[in-house]
């Protein structure tokens, strides 16, 4: 974890979940951390929880003045931006596709697609100034494959994984690395939200391992991707999955 100390990490999401747990493994290593999050109130808190330089404040990702503010403190506060998690997400309740309605897709497309858009649009020009970075975007295994009654969840999903894979090639060259993380399902709150908590000891069987991946052992896989010394990984979306995917 040393690559991190002193590194300039912008972390989407970070009042829960995944989000909160990386900006305590980040802040432990040393980084200088930017902390985002719709819920102000939560994600001040969790800065102050942390023992190291840090920024925190309302990030609304689906209004790109949010995100783009959010960058803007990173340079404003640190100089520059060396890594960015594009975290944020939410999932809608279960339902067939064919009682999807408007409303889900937009909202799926809104957190989930647009969100981590508008972040690669702000955060590479900083990266492009400084000589380069790192970017994740947290996507889904429901990215890669099919994801019954999760349909505009998962539709939103595979789209990050094209924005990745698009932005990746686009900017190799200039050193910026971007990669998709895509866990398999994790008791975090996006879980509840979306009623697959409910079906907990049925995924956990489907599973190769039996059992469901813990949040600490997600980010720690996220954390391996961002790391500097991961220097060629660049354009993947990578199964953080238990083997389900190699069924």
């Amino acid at each position: 974890m040393s690559e991190y100390n002193n590194k300039v990490v912008l972390i989407t999401g970070a009042a829960s979940g995944f989000g909160k747990l990386l900006a305590v493994k980040m802040a432990s290593a040393g980084a200088k951390l930017v902390l985002g999050d719709l819920n102000e109130v939560g994600v001040k808190a969790v800065a102050e929880q942390l023992a190291t330089d840090v920024v925190a404040q309302l990030c609304d990702v689906t209004q790109e003045s949010h995100v783009k503010d959010l960058v803007s403190a990173s340079i404003e506060t640190f100089g520059r931006l060396d890594i960015a998690i594009n975290n944020a997400g939410i999932a809608t309740p279960m339902k067939p596709l064919i009682e999807t309605d408007e409303a889900d897709l937009d909202i799926n497309f809104a957190v989930n697609t647009k969100g981590v858009f508008f972040g690669m649009k702000h955060q590479i020009p900083e990266m492009l100034k400084t000589g380069g970075g790192s970017i994740l975007n947290v996507a889904s295994m429901a990215g890669i494959g099919g994801a019954p009654q999760l349909s505009a969840y998962s539709a939103a999903k595979h789209a990050v994984i094209g924005l990745t894979r698009t932005a990746a090639v686009e900017y190799a060259e200039k050193n910026i690395r971007i990669n998709a993380a895509c866990p398999f399902f994790s008791p975090t709150p996006i879980l509840a939200a979306s009623d697959i908590d409910k079906k907990i000891e049925i995924l956990a069987q489907v599973n190769p391992m039996k059992r469901l991946g813990t949040p600490e052992e997600m980010v720690n896989a996220m954390l391996g991707i961002c790391s500097p010394t991961n220097s060629y990984m660049n354009g993947q979306a990578i199964a953080i999955d238990g083997g389900f995917s190699a069924i």
